[in-house]
């Protein structure tokens, strides 16, 4: 495979600023990254009202960003890993941030759709940023870099919540937007400055007939499965979507296994070690989205259902921040258990503590204390695992792909999150009853939402487990084969 050498290690001595502020400002953008997602969840209820437009109308808010960062984040990654890893992640954060300026200007759903779509190629931030890491540092600090840029999608998302409910709470919602566009234009700005452009590539003609196929699957299937509960599962539209993302994926497959530069490289994926750690990452997506989304639900529930806490949007976010600070804070330890025993049982470690989290959520879902121990719990899996997703595809894989192949890896969690999205959708409304004239979910149906989710987090953990024994990627033991030839060639000549 093509790439270009590394460049020389630099001269012993102070280390400049920018290399001292590589880290945080790669994990800021991940941060940040997550905020945007998460922003106008605390607004769906009230936009109806804001933009005149209808509720399945101000759903595509969310929808549209989905589909965006799902198509575009292994498209980026390939892209980065042919033209430059930091040039395509600035280009990622520029689409946010242009994005924000838009949903701040205005007040018209089409647009704000349109914005919300840009703002969608901000999920490739982390694959890209995890790849310029591998390229960047030496291997004694890039486990600990991985886990904590694996990180950041949490602690975006525990962060953003409680801000945008205090944002919409006590100031215009436009406001919300211009702050995340300055944040989004100081992380540009932050980007170019401090993170050095990797010198490792993997030249060629990029697959746009691949890009294409992918992208035309990946939005059929995943806006079927967004919309099946709004549509109707057994509707014409949801099955001649699924229909047609079979068919269109399938043709895509035979494609990829002809090009002789494909967008994704399928006898990669192919390779047990990669396409384990894939399934993982599905069914963690699976497992980890629920948590959220479903103790959102329930806290806000009315006290009259018997169960709920009624809780206002604000109290909502910050019952979601001690999983926030507990991602942050387990980070390193992820790292060092990767460190001492690989990632694979790391993986299966964080899938357990998931299962875990959900046991007790099960056990007791009534007191707000334990709901709230339940939910940092599951994060805390989370932090294990989703740290240590992105170190098994490093090691699995060649340097020159690292951001392509982190970048399905990042695919296939969105896919688990948007099944979790679906599942837990038509649990709720198929165990609801009626309270103050509102279908409203019962418990049974939101301990039968926490079961699924740990059931499969235990089938994470059994993936996880199934993923071939740890050790160097192909690329580095032709790396040492090479040397090793060279110095044994060496000492025969002397």
């Amino acid at each position: 495979m093509d790439q270009t050498a590394p460049t020389p290690p630099p001269p012993a001595g102070p280390i400049p600023l920018r290399n001292r502020l590589t880290i945080p400002v790669l994990a800021s953008g991940g941060i940040l990254m997550a905020v945007m997602q998460t922003v106008v969840v605390p607004l769906l209820p009230d936009l109806p009202r804001l933009t005149g437009a209808s509720p399945a109308a101000v759903s595509w808010t969310v929808t549209a960003t989905l589909l965006s960062g799902a198509v575009l984040t292994p498209v980026l990654g390939r892209a980065g890993d042919m033209y430059g890893k930091r040039r395509v992640l600035t280009c990622a954060l520029v689409l946010m941030t242009v994005g924000s300026v838009m949903c701040a200007l205005s007040s018209d759903i089409g647009v704000l759709i349109a914005a919300r779509a840009l703002q969608g190629a901000a999920a490739s931030v982390v694959p890209l940023s995890i790849s310029i890491l591998r390229d960047e540092l030496p291997p004694e600090r890039r486990g600990s870099a991985v886990a904590l840029m694996s990180s950041t999608v949490g602690i975006g998302a525990a962060l953003g919540l409680p801000l945008a409910a205090l944002v919409v709470q006590y100031a215009d919602w436009h406001t919300m937007f211009w702050l995340t566009s300055a944040l989004g234009a100081l992380g540009v700005a932050a980007t170019w400055w401090a993170v050095k452009e990797s010198p490792v590539r993997e030249p060629g003609r990029f697959d746009v007939l691949g890009a294409l196929g992918l992208a035309t699957g990946l939005a059929c299937l995943l806006l079927g499965v967004s919309q099946g509960g709004t549509w109707g599962w057994g509707s014409p539209r949801v099955l001649g979507l699924f229909l047609g993302a079979a068919l269109v994926l399938a043709l895509w497959w035979w494609q990829q296994l002809r090009a002789e530069r494909p967008l994704v490289d399928l006898r990669l994926v192919s390779r047990p070690r990669v396409g384990l750690s894939h399934v993982a990452a599905l069914l963690t997506g699976f497992a980890f989205y629920a948590n959220s989304l479903v103790t959102a639900q329930l806290v806000q529930a009315p006290k009259a259902s018997g169960y709920g806490l009624g809780l206002s949007i604000v109290a909502t976010g910050l019952c979601l921040l001690p999983g926030g600070v507990t991602m942050l804070l387990f980070s390193p330890l992820s790292a060092r258990i990767s460190a001492a025993r690989g990632p694979r049982i790391t993986l299966a470690l964080g899938a357990a503590v998931i299962a875990c989290g959900y046991a007790v959520r099960v056990a007791d879902s009534r007191q707000l204390w334990m709901i709230i121990v339940g939910a940092t719990v599951v994060a805390t899996g989370t932090t294990l695992a989703y740290s240590a997703l992105p170190t098994l595809i490093l090691r699995a894989v060649p340097a020159a792909q690292t951001a392509s192949a982190n970048g399905v890896n990042v695919l296939m969690r969105t896919i688990g999150q948007a099944a979790s999205s679906a599942a837990v959708a038509v649990v709720l409304v198929h165990h609801s009853s009626p309270v103050a004239g509102a279908q409203v979910p019962t418990l049974h149906g939101y301990l039968l939402a926490f079961a699924m989710a740990g059931a499969v987090a235990l089938a994470a953990c059994a993936a996880a487990l199934s993923i071939p024994g740890d050790g160097p990627s192909d690329g580095t033991r032709r790396a040492e084969g090479a040397t090793r030839g060279a110095r044994d060639e060496a000492m025969e000549g002397a």
